[in-house]
């Protein structure tokens, strides 16, 4: 497992800007990607010169569509880059079916040059299923966090808001790309740029890697009681193999009915219940985002037996785990 490394960046050259490559795969999140260029464009504003340029490439080099259904003209196919570029993959829904194997190839046999590779959002995937992130920290989308961390155990997956580890960059999505190049506009020009251009896009909060992505749990469930959080922090910890309610109790210094009286009084459901619904949630990521196997998502989600999983979803999804699996199986293929 590698350390935090800076970004390892090929130096200004003040004579011509740097080269922003942005990959655009089907269904990118549009947030993400204008984020990110947005403050590039304000940069140059600001310094009242060129620093930075862009320019949109993807596979077949056409037209490519954002999940929002706008569609975008790129300028090239996946061509040949030089080693002071800087990629910037962008994906959003259905990674998995927009990361052929084209695009790999593509991606690794750049990379071997030294070059600077990003993803935002869920291209984190993209990046892990190239090799790019094997013994690196990174970061990807919550949504996505389950099934990435069950497929690419070699990385070292953080929720950080964004990651740069070496000449390796990941973002969670939505604004975190803005978190991103306001650092990477820093690295060049300094934090007074940065924050000129902070300004320019109203963002008042500016973010560090080592900001998580979610909301705290008290803001999540719109309760804030100290005992309530920590045991809602140990479930979402412990989802493989679950605490039986009376060890959660004991933790937090509670009987296991002051427990019970705790979640009725505040979530309207039992310990058991809420607990249930977690593992219920994780496992429908799992089944729409990896191609695990119905038992390996029930193990992974703490269920002994296949028939208790199926049972459980059933009564919660109103479909079964094989059902769920075939609806979204041809997303998954690549």
């Amino acid at each position: 497992m590698s350390e935090h490394r800076p970004a390892t960046r090929v130096p200004l050259d003040e004579n011509k800007p740097r080269m922003f490559v942005f990959v655009l795969l089907e269904n990118f999140t549009m947030l993400s990607f204008a984020s990110a260029v947005e403050c590039l464009r304000i940069a140059n504003r600001m310094e009242e010169r060129e620093a930075y340029a862009w320019r949109l490439i993807g596979e077949g080099g056409a037209r490519v569509r954002c999940s929002a259904g706008a569609e975008f003209t790129l300028d090239d196919d996946l061509d040949e880059l030089r080693r002071d570029d800087t990629v910037i993959v962008c994906s959003g829904i259905d990674v998995q079916a927009a990361t052929t194997k084209k695009l790999l190839g593509w991606l690794r046999r750049e990379a071997r040059k030294g070059i600077m590779v990003g993803g935002l959002c869920t291209a984190a995937y993209t990046l892990a299923k190239a090799g790019l992130l094997d013994g690196k920290k990174a970061t990807i989308h919550w949504e996505n966090q389950d099934s990435f961390s069950e497929e690419f155990e070699e990385v070292n997956l953080t929720k950080s808001v964004f990651v740069v580890d070496g000449n390796r960059m990941t973002t969670a999505g939505g604004t975190s790309s803005i978190d991103l190049m306001l650092k990477l506009i820093a690295d060049d020009f300094g934090e007074e740029l940065a924050n000129a251009v902070a300004d320019q896009l109203i963002y008042s909060s500016i973010r560090t890697d080592q900001d998580t992505q979610r909301l705290s749990v008290p803001t999540r469930i719109g309760v804030r009681h100290p005992k309530l959080s920590q045991v809602i922090q140990m479930m979402e910890a412990n989802i493989e193999e679950p605490i039986s309610p009376s060890s959660l109790a004991r933790f937090v210094g509670m009987s296991t009915r002051q427990l019970e009286r705790l979640f009725r009084r505040y979530l309207n459901r039992s310990p058991k219940r809420y607990y249930m619904e977690l593992r219920l949630q994780k496992a429908r990521n799992l089944l729409m985002q990896t191609d695990m196997s119905v038992i390996n998502v029930a193990l992974a989600c703490g269920f002994a037996s296949p028939s208790h999983f199926s049972k459980c979803y059933r009564a919660h999804y109103d479909t079964t785990p094989y059902r769920e699996r075939g609806s979204h199986a041809a997303r998954l293929s690549i």
